[in-house]
This record gives C-alpha cells, sequence and structure tokens, in this order.
C-alpha cells in the first residue's frame, strides 16, 4: 500500500527582481498513517514554504516548478483548483503559526468555525454551530456555548490556538499540517496543546506534518524527522536514530546548540548563517562550509543516501 503523502522532487521557485530564490530545493518525504513527520531546521530554512507547497498556496512571485505531491497515489499538482479547494481545509487541513492572522478579528468564533463546516460538509446553519460548539469542547475550551459568541481578541493566545486546532479539525482531515503550532505561547501553554494534538492524533488516526525548529518538541512528538537547510534535507531517519546516531555535521550541530542542565559551558554553541536566506541565484547553505563526503563536488550538490536502513544523509558516501 502506498503511503498516505508521498513527496518527490519538491522544488519551489521565487522568481524575484533581484533574482532566483530557490525556497525548496528537490526534497523528498513520506509520510504514513497515523505518523508524525518533524519537518526542522533554522527560521528562512524553507520548512513553511513546503507545507504551503504542500496545499499549493504559495504566494507570487513564487511557484513550485518541479516534483510530485502524491496524498493516496493522487498527484495534487494535477488537480484543478476547484478539486484542490475541497482537498484544502477537508482531506488535509493545516494550522498555521500565528493564530491571530489565521482567525478573522471581525467575525466571531463560532461563524468562524461553521463556515468551514458549512463549505466542506454542506451543513446547515444550525448543524454547523452545534458541531462547532461540540468541536470547542474537544479541544479543551470551557463554556463553548460562550465562546462561539466570542471574538478572537477576547481569547487569551492559548484559547485561541486550541480555535485554530478546532478549524482544522472540523473535516476529520487525513493529514494535518501544524507549522510551529507552540510559537509565542508560554511553556505551560505550549505544552498543553502538545498534548492535545498528540491525544487527536491518536483518537483520530490521524497523520501530522509537524514544522518545528525545537528538537525537545521533535523528541517528545515525532516518529521521523526530516532536517532541512536551505531548502534541503540534510537527514531523515526515525527520532530514536537521530538522536543517538546523528550522521550529517548540520544535524550535529543544531544538536551541539541545545543547552543541557548539568553541562557548564562559557557560551552555547551557535551555527554561523547557513539557511542561504536573501541570497538568490547562489543557494549558499551549511554545505558549502563541509569538508567531504558532504560538500559539493564540482558544483553538484551530495545526494540524499541511504546509509542504513530508513536512515537517509546527504553525502557522497559514508
Amino acid at each position: 500500500m502506498p503511503p498516505l503523502l508521498d513527496v518527490r522532487n519538491l522544488m519551489t521557485y521565487f522568481f524575484t527582481d533581484a533574482g532566483l530564490v530557490k525556497a525548496v530545493r528537490g526534497i523528498e518525504f513520506t509520510i504514513e498513517e497515523g505518523e508524525t513527520l518533524a519537518l526542522v531546521g533554522e527560521s528562512g530554512c524553507g520548512k513553511s514554504m513546503t507545507a504551503l507547497s504542500l496545499l499549493r498556496l504559495v504566494p507570487p512571485p513564487g511557484r513550485i516548478v518541479e516534483g510530485e505531491i502524491l496524498f493516496r497515489g493522487e498527484d495534487l499538482r494535477r488537480l484543478p483548483p476547484t478539486e484542490m479547494r475541497r482537498v484544502r481545509g477537508n482531506r488535509i487541513s493545516m494550522i498555521f503559526q500565528e493564530p491571530m492572522t489565521a482567525l478573522n478579528p471581525v467575525l466571531r468564533i463560532g461563524e468562524q468555525i461553521a463556515e468551514v463546516l458549512r463549505l466542506h460538509r454542506a451543513f446547515s446553519q444550525r448543524q454547523a454551530m452545534d458541531t462547532a460548539a461540540e468541536l470547542l469542547g474537544q479541544v479543551g475550551i470551557s463554556d463553548p456555548g460562550r465562546r462561539l459568541r466570542e471574538y478572537p481578541h477576547q481569547l487569551s493566545g492559548g484559547m485561541r490556538q486550541r480555535v485554530v486546532i478546532a478549524m482544522a479539525l472540523a473535516c476529520d482531515p487525513q493529514l494535518l499540517i501544524a507549522d510551529e503550532p507552540t510559537t509565542a505561547l508560554d511553556v505551560t501553554i505550549q505544552a498543553q496543546i502538545l498534548e492535545l494534538l498528540r491525544q487527536l492524533k491518536e483518537q483520530r488516526n490521524m497523520a501530522t506534518l509537524l514544522i518545528t525548529h525545537d528538537l525537545g518538541v521533535v523528541a517528545e512528538t515525532a516518529d521521523k524527522v526530516a532536517i532541512m537547510n536551505a531548502g534541503l534535507i540534510m537527514e531523515y531517519t526515525d527520532v530514536k536514530t537521530l538522536f543517538s546516531q546523528p550522521a550529517h555535521p548540520y544535524t550535529a550541530g543544531l544538536l551541539a546548540c541545545i543547552p543541557r542542565l548539568g553541562s557548564k559551558r562559557d557560551r552555547l554553541a551557535v551555527i554561523e548563517d547557513s539557511t542561504g536566506q536573501g541570497r538568490p541565484e547562489k543557494g549558499e547553505s551549511f554545505l558549502d562550509r563541509c569538508a567531504e563526503p558532504f560538500a559539493p563536488y564540482k558544483g553538484k550538490l551530495p545526494p540524499l543516501r541511504e546509509v542504513s536502513a530508513g536512515h537517509f544523509v546527504r553525502c557522497w558516501s559514508l
């Protein structure tokens, strides 16, 4: 049986006045039913653009120039716009990074959740509002009947994030894309949101693409991990292998940046700017400073090689 999502050689470029920006440079990964894949990397490495590419929501002047996005064997790139709109929010949903920008400030919470249900499920207004109240209860919001009548600014950051999750889950999607779902939340609320997502995933057997830069979150929630830098996947494996046997120097660098209790250092480890962000045409990445077998060779990038079962590393040979 094919995987739920199979991404092959996905490339998304931006054609700017300053030159060509290669935001996503030929990435590949799969997600099985009920599985969580974490896409990890620094800000500007192409994580969010990968998510937008999957939903064909790349803003101009960007566009997908190559690749396949196979969802249950069907290439989403080939779907007409009307069919793609039926996929978004229905079979694949997304939690955007900042809930205040994902919610309409002039519409009540109930109206916004109900709109999703009316659009994709053809519910009546009464059915949609009743289901919206149930969804708010499922994501841990007390007194949902009252919250339906409130506006986004009347809710705390954690409650707004729960509302966005309720909207994303309204149509029982098979794949949830969560783009930094705990950004700007305090540590306690972050833990609650991550636990909520874990519970909902188990209850619904829902696959998740978790986009984050927090390796602590990855260790707690993910099954597989793809480490991303400058639009490229550097290492791709299961969580246990990544933390116990990191094979790429970029992965090792990220792990070295994590502060550890009981470990005294004069200063935290850092990785010098390596995302390639804002560098049209050149496409520099961490690889440009790597030694063999990870460095580019005669202008060619090293391929993503399987160095052991299920463990892929961008290198010439290991």
